[in-house]
């Protein structure tokens, strides 16, 4: 049977679907090349004639897991008006796209250095920020949206604690260490997140 022929977008899409397949069912310590050309149907050269190595493959990996990362937490500041509802996306987005959410913050992985993947994080990194200054549940500051670079130092250390209130219960969920695992995880929390927003409330 004659193997399927992509276009250069096809073969690129056809990639990364078997990258998130083969770190979906055996991890990203066994990924390789010649596998993810047999996931993809096409000649065990193809992913190194488009991406070169496996770094490059898991950059572009990357890149797209903070794309989708982005366009996430921005429809969702946009739908719910809340900080904590941005931060149960977070968890969701980990949970449903965990191949993803494990390669995009292993920067041993990939070209930590590469511009489109700086590029893609500081968009994530940017929605987040945004959320903390604009939304109720924020700072309850006035403040003009702002890029996570040039966050005031009071803006940058409230995005950094709701990155990790949001990062750290994610990876406690996904490596099994979270008690109560018999719960759905955006419901779990989004009921620490809203706890947690009103102890802070004055």
């Amino acid at each position: 049977m004659a193997r399927p022929t992509y276009h250069h977008g096809d073969l690129r899409r056809a990639l990364l679907t078997a990258v998130e397949e083969a770190i979906t069912e055996q991890g990203v310590a066994t990924l390789s090349m010649r596998d993810l050309a047999r996931r993809a149907g096409v000649s065990h050269t193809a992913p190194t004639h488009h991406f070169r190595d496996r770094a490059g493959l898991l950059t572009a990996f990357a890149i797209e897991g903070f794309e989708q990362l982005a366009k996430a937490l921005g429809t969702s500041r946009l739908a719910s008006n809340s900080l904590v509802e941005l931060g149960v996306t977070y968890v969701r987005f980990a949970v449903t796209k965990r191949a993803m959410f494990e390669v995009m913050f292993r920067t041993d992985l990939y070209h930590a250095d590469d511009p489109g993947l700086l590029a893609a994080r500081a968009k994530a990194a940017d929605a987040l920020y945004a959320a903390v200054t604009e939304l109720p549940d924020g700072l309850g500051q006035p403040a003009k949206p702002c890029a996570a670079e040039t966050a005031p130092p009071e803006v940058r250390a409230a995005g950094l604690a709701a990155w990790s209130m949001a990062h750290g219960f994610a990876t406690l969920w996904l490596t099994g260490a979270f008690p109560d695992r018999d719960r759905d995880p955006a419901e779990t929390a989004r009921h620490l997140f809203t706890e947690l927003s009103r102890e802070r409330t004055p």
